[in-house]
């Protein structure tokens, strides 16, 4: 059976969905295909998940593992190596076989999990703004139905929570501390096992961090890969019905599983929408940039790369 050679492990909100799904076309790699297994992030209890986020983590896929896996899994706390196994099984020929796990980053312990198992596994992090991955996080709850409100109200309340971690609190600001969670990672890796890639780089240009990626799994780099999807759209419910519905697990599951996904596209756009999405403004920039600073500023001297633009208000 094959298992891992690579791992995307962040951060949250910075493309790793679309890249996940982009490189699930190249006929070298194998993703797992349940997207986030958080098998690694041996400190995050997922016993002291809320209860929306345990409802959609904390699942029995006993029957799917032993099954074909065609059924989409998002994301699922695979906390045991015999099941986390099974996730590879179906791994032929590919030279890349990864997954893609946005709290191994966050997570204290993955880095170090990861190596032990893994010593010669290949790391790929993107990184994008904590500004604007915090603001965009945001959004995705809006759109969930679990904020409401302005940005900085939901920051300042979550980041004050006496309780918080991940899957406990939204961890807005803390996922942004790039610099630990970075330095994790090359305290245990060589850096030729380590790629880190700029989301702003991504979102000017696909394509090249792509033929990057697979230039580092050392794989066909000229595959030709169709970039007509787009993932994780920031929308927002149209109603307040909308948004009630949307915080009713049952009904929101009842529509994922059973619903074809050419009519769940149309069901998003009657029920959502792209227009007058909120904006960060320029004081909220500036708050939380001040929060950042040092961080980044440690964080740019760590990778040798120039984080300038990102403290700037």
């Amino acid at each position: 059976m094959k298992l891992p050679n690579f791992f995307i492990v962040g951060s949250a909100k910075s493309g790793t969905t679309s890249i996940y799904n982009y490189l699930k076309q190249h006929p070298e790699i194998f993703m797992s295909p349940i997207k986030e297994t958080h098998h690694f992030s041996t400190d995050i209890d997922n016993t002291k998940f809320r209860p929306d986020y345990a409802a959609n983590l904390n699942l029995n896929i006993d029957a799917w593992l032993d099954g074909d896996q065609k059924k989409e899994i998002f994301h699922a706390f695979v906390k045991d190596w015999n099941k986390y196994k099974k996730l590879f099984k179906q791994a032929e020929n590919q030279k890349a076989v990864g997954e893609v796990t946005n709290s191994y980053l966050y997570s204290s312990t993955a880095a170090k999990n990861i190596h032990d198992k893994f010593p010669e596994g290949k790391i790929i992090m993107i990184l994008r703004n904590p500004v604007e991955r915090a603001f965009s996080h945001f959004l995705m709850d809006m759109k969930s139905g679990r904020e409401s409100g302005s940005f900085i109200n939901a920051l300042k309340r979550d980041m004050a929570k006496p309780m918080k971690g991940w899957g406990i609190s939204n961890v807005y600001f803390e996922i942004g501390l790039y610099y630990e969670q970075v330095k994790r990672y090359l305290e245990v890796f060589p850096k030729e096992q380590v790629k880190i890639i700029l989301y702003d780089d991504y979102r000017k240009d696909a394509p090249t961090v792509l033929k990057e990626i697979c230039e580092f799994l050392t794989i066909d780099s000229g595959f030709a890969f169709e970039f007509s999807k787009e993932h994780n759209k920031a929308m927002l419910p149209k109603s307040a019905a909308v948004t009630l519905m949307m915080k009713q697990k049952g009904l929101k599951n009842f529509v994922k599983d059973f619903f074809p996904k050419s009519l769940k596209k149309s069901l998003k756009k009657i029920f959502f929408t792209e227009k007058n999405l909120p904006k960060l403004s320029t004081d909220d920039r500036k708050y939380l940039v001040e929060l950042y600073k040092d961080d980044i500023q440690d964080l740019s001297k760590l990778i040798n790369r120039d984080l300038s633009a990102w403290i700037k208000t």
